[in-house]
């Protein structure tokens, strides 16, 4: 592995999240397709794109920034998450799956942050 962000574990969990929601979004009505899963997809992806990003040639405080970005970009997808169980888009324990693996990437980044003087 050539970046440094590709051993990170919470990012690997970041890839798969993305994975997971593209595969979801995929059962979205067709009216949803631009509008709620464009924008979990975007949201999931952010996760990932910012601990890249943030995770080489940054000094750590610069890290932490990023860091913070992909934690809001998390807490978006649990958003899209609840809006899309209100409307009986998803089911729940899809909800669940995505929930439990947002909530687990939450921690790893506050851990992460915590861990970086």
């Amino acid at each position: 592995m050539a970046f440094k962000f590709e051993k990170l574990i919470v990012w690997q969990k970041a890839i798969d999240l993305s994975e997971i929601v593209y595969s979801l979004t995929r059962t979205f009505p067709v009216e949803e397709r631009f509008v709620l899963s464009n924008q979990i997809q975007r949201a999931a992806d952010s996760v990932s794109l910012n601990i890249a990003e943030g995770s080489t040639g940054q000094t750590n405080p610069e890290f932490k920034r990023f860091l913070g970005i992909a934690l809001r970009s998390n807490i978006e997808v649990v958003g899209c998450l609840w809006l899309a169980k209100k409307q009986n888009i998803i089911k729940e324990d899809d909800f669940n799956r995505i929930y439990k693996a947002c909530e687990e990437i939450l921690l790893m980044i506050n851990g992460l942050k915590a861990s970086l003087k």
